[in-house]
């Protein structure tokens, strides 16, 4: 159970882009993990950006990491993300924060969707920062 620094940590850790990227794009290669070369190309990001910005998500326990021959192998915890929504929840609805948890499967009684994969995260992000276009009167 995580306590305020822990949640803090973790929280701070997930308030970036790069990191809120490379923790979805791991938790979607659960449990295999992924090398950081193979990471930082899905995510687009530089290797020396990405040491940093894995450095952040280790420190707060969100992912780890394992020696594989000469790479390193970086792997999400769900554990972690798990330990931030209970502390997040334990004092909720009155003490009784098994009611604020939603159920395995649902968001609010609707089907969760299947998580999308790097590239697709990666397409959406690009979307979403690309210029809505002109605004105001058009010149006839």
């Amino acid at each position: 159970m995580r306590d305020e620094t822990g949640a803090l940590a973790a929280l701070v850790a997930l308030a970036q882009e790069m990191r809120l990227r490379a923790l979805r794009t791991l938790l979607h290669a659960f449990p295999e993990g992924m090398p950081a070369g193979q990471l930082g190309a899905a995510i687009g990001c530089a290797p020396s950006t990405l040491t940093f910005h894995l450095r952040q998500l280790l420190e707060a326990g969100l992912v780890e990491s394992r020696r594989q021959g000469v790479s390193v192998i970086y792997t999400a915890r769900p554990a972690g993300l798990a330990d931030l929504t209970d502390y997040l929840t334990e004092a909720c609805c009155g003490g009784r924060p098994e009611v604020c948890r939603p159920r395995p499967g649902s968001r609010g009684g609707e089907a969760v969707p299947a998580c999308p994969g790097p590239s697709e995260t990666q397409a959406v992000s690009q979307a979403a920062r690309a210029p809505a276009g002109p605004v105001g009167r058009s010149r006839a």
